[in-house]
């Protein structure tokens, strides 16, 4: 297993940072996008990583349960291509199509839009309200590959249930969990 990366602390309310960038079927998607949606999820993920894989048809049953009542979903894949072929664009193609992901999964091939959002980590969730400002950056739940905790999205689930019915949403939030952003060498996220 790799070393185990957590998720950055930032503060809640910020606003989301723009981006367009590549889908997997060539279409350039922007944050602008969704604005219509009443809550904007974003997850840097990505194919190789083990607490990725973990959770991955369990985040895209969540995506499929929450399309519905307005949720929209980015996923967002900013890692080194070149060091980490399995995170190649090609590789997503057949990753999205393999788990059944129901929303754009993107491309950050210049890395800008991770470093924009202050992503540290894959998987990494950023959950956002009407006016795009940060209501949730934590944890899907406390499963971890080995741990025998099922997958069940219960943290991220209370947040997004909260947001789209315009409740308060718990400020106490366990960070994320999962595999540094593999940055590109020379690179760093700051």
């Amino acid at each position: 297993m790799p070393p185990v990366q957590q998720s950055a602390t930032l503060e809640l309310g910020m606003e989301a940072p723009d981006f367009r960038l590549r889908d997997t079927d060539g279409a350039i998607v922007a944050r602008d996008d969704f604005a219509d949606s009443p809550a904007l999820l974003v997850v840097f993920m990505c194919n190789h990583c083990p607490y990725v894989r973990h959770l991955a048809h369990g985040l895209a049953s969540f995506a499929r349960e929450y399309a519905p009542k307005g949720l929209a979903v980015v996923g967002i894949n900013s890692n080194d291509a070149q060091r980490y072929p399995e995170d190649s664009f090609d590789a997503m193609v057949r990753e999205k199509a393999r788990i059944g992901y129901p929303f754009p999964y993107l491309h950050d091939e210049g890395q800008t839009v991770a470093r924009a959002f202050g992503a540290a980590c894959t998987p990494d969730f950023f959950l956002f309200d009407a006016e795009r400002r940060l209501v949730y950056h934590g944890q899907f739940d406390d499963s971890r590959p080995g741990n025998k905790r099922p997958v069940t999205g219960d943290d991220l689930r209370e947040a997004t249930r909260a947001v789209l019915l315009g409740e308060e949403i718990n400020p106490d939030q366990s960070p994320s969990v999962g595999c540094s952003i593999k940055w590109k060498t020379g690179s760093s996220p700051g």
